[in-house]
């Protein structure tokens, strides 16, 4: 295969996806690889569609907001727009999760509380049990 396509397999093997994410992904019309028959080849443009959807998918955006930010590259404005949208979802996931790290956080130091409370309970019925023998 040329640098300028690849097979479903290379590209499989490229990004560590399945061919059934590919596919999936060409259903949901994010990918448009080239047909030659039934062999799908999918072109430079796929394999940076295909980086920024992963990227994408890993910092939790929708494939809805993923689908129109990748959409906004053909809007001729050297990508002005789509960097500033991306700057915006970007913005607001960041924010999403970062409250959710400090529900976290403090949901494990509760939980850590509970977990000491409790051996030293144990600890102490232990001792108890012990004298008791």
């Amino acid at each position: 295969m040329t640098d300028e396509l690849m097979t479903i397999r290379e590209m499989c093997d490229a990004f560590d996806v399945t061919p059934r994410t590919l596919r999936f992904y060409e259903s949901k019309e994010l990918l448009f690889p080239r047909r030659d028959g039934q062999k799908r080849l999918f072109t430079r443009r796929d394999r940076g569609r295909l980086k920024l959807i992963l990227r994408g998918k890993r910092f939790g955006f929708s494939l809805e907001e993923i689908r129109q930010l990748l959409d906004l590259y053909q809007m001729g404005d050297q990508q002005h727009t789509q960097l500033l949208r991306a700057y915006e979802i970007a913005r607001e996931r960041l924010a999403e999760m970062e409250a959710k790290r400090d529900e976290l956080t403090q949901a494990i130091g509760e939980l850590q509380t509970q977990i000491d409370w409790a051996g030293k309970i144990i600890e102490t019925n232990e001792t108890t049990r012990k004298a008791a023998e």
